[in-house]
């Protein structure tokens, strides 16, 4: 704003001093002429070789002409006119026209640098305010989008827009955390009342009579248990209600086993495994739900390995989904159709397991293909944040 009224300003000055310049070299002439003529002299005349070769060309047109020229030795206007074939003209000086508008100019800059010094911290400041409120709204939104649905934005003072969005996102988290806790006690209180009829339909089942048919019904009751199984074991870890029972683990020797007791073919490799004070069971847990979803879900070979404080498994299928890499397991989804069909509730459960034990589970896919979930454990002593 200040470059272009700048601009303006100089340019209405310019064209100001152009006009009034040539209005005083025509007076100057005709004056000269006249006071020649009251004399009985001849007046300022000129040959053309005197003037410059604009100014004549414009007489040949009108017969009188002006000419800004801007030095040097000095700036002025000239005035020319011919009568009687011949030519006359005088010059103005305008050094002090351009002095004027040289101060002027500098003025200009100068108030304009002063004011813009005052506006350009004032504002930045004034701006820097409601600024600082929407980051902090930002912020509490990408801690909800993160999974943090205890964020809020707190209070923020004002009527303005920024407290509407505020407030906005604030009631967005209340309901979003109203609705999961809804679902979490739904799942919790359908998996405690399917959990007693299902014990007397595995008790019921067991006493079926050997045959083709009695093996189908015994294999998906199995099932519908270990669904219910993993439906309170969810429950529980939403509720907060599991904690550690830590104790010296050899953690070569656990995944051994734990690979061993899923009954599925897996490679484990072990690198300097480390003894590491950990829940067992959780990392039974763990492992053994990383073997389950690799071999379900996945393709080729399974391979775990064991290396310090880090066990990997990895196996050579589809890989998996972005959804999944992004936001984490979810209960109830498998991702994308590649990855096979399931409840989604094995690398839910892992994952749980994982941030009750202090530990990380990572999720990514292979360069050359296949999907690896990393299981990092702290330092004895220590927690970190899965």
């Amino acid at each position: 704003m200040a470059l272009t009224v700048g601009v303006l300003v100089h340019d209405s000055v310019l064209r100001r001093s152009l006009h009034e310049g040539a209005g005083r070299a025509h007076v100057a002439l005709a004056t000269a002429l006249e006071d020649a003529d009251a004399a009985g002299e001849e007046g300022p005349r000129v040959s053309p070789e005197e003037l410059p070769e604009a100014l004549l060309r414009q007489i040949e047109h009108g017969g009188e002409a002006t000419l800004y020229e801007d030095g040097p030795p000095a700036p002025v206007f000239r005035a020319a006119r011919r009568e009687g074939g011949k030519l006359y003209a005088v010059e103005v000086d305008m050094t002090a026209d351009l002095l004027t508008r040289q101060a002027l100019d500098r003025h200009m800059w100068k108030y304009s640098l002063l004011t813009l010094g005052v506006v350009v911290p004032a504002t930045a400041l004034a701006t820097e305010l409601p600024a600082r409120r929407l980051r902090r709204v930002a912020r509490t939104a990408r801690r909800i989008t993160a999974g943090d649905l205890d964020a809020r934005t707190g209070t923020v003072r004002g009527g303005d827009e920024v407290a509407e969005i505020s407030a906005v996102v604030d009631s967005m988290a209340d309901s979003l955390q109203q609705r999961i806790d809804t679902e979490q006690r739904f799942t919790a209180d359908v998996a405690h009342e399917l959990r007693t009829p299902l014990m007397g339909l595995v008790t019921s089942a067991e006493l079926l009579p050997e045959g083709e048919v009695t093996d189908m019904v015994q294999s998906r009751v199995r099932v519908l248990r270990d669904l219910v199984e993993d439906l309170l074991e969810v429950s529980r870890l939403d509720a907060g209600a599991e904690t550690a029972q830590q104790g010296p683990v050899d953690l070569g020797a656990l995944v051994r086993d734990s690979v061993a007791r899923t009954g599925l073919a897996a490679q484990v490799t072990r690198q300097g495994a480390a003894v590491v004070e950990s829940d067992p069971r959780r990392l039974d847990r763990i492992v053994s739900n990383l073997v389950v979803n690799a071999h379900r879900h996945g393709a080729g070979r399974v391979e775990v390995t064991v290396a310090g404080r880090t066990v990997t498994v990895r196996d050579h299928g589809p890989g998996f989904p972005a959804d999944l890499l992004s936001h984490g397991p979810q209960r109830f989804r498998t991702g994308s159709a590649e990855r096979g069909h399931g409840h989604g509730l094995g690398l839910t459960i892992a994952s749980g397991q994982a941030r009750v034990i202090g530990a990380t589970l990572a999720f990514a896919n292979a360069r050359d293909g296949g999907a690896v979930a990393t299981l990092s454990l702290p330092e004895d002593g220590q927690t970190s944040e899965a």
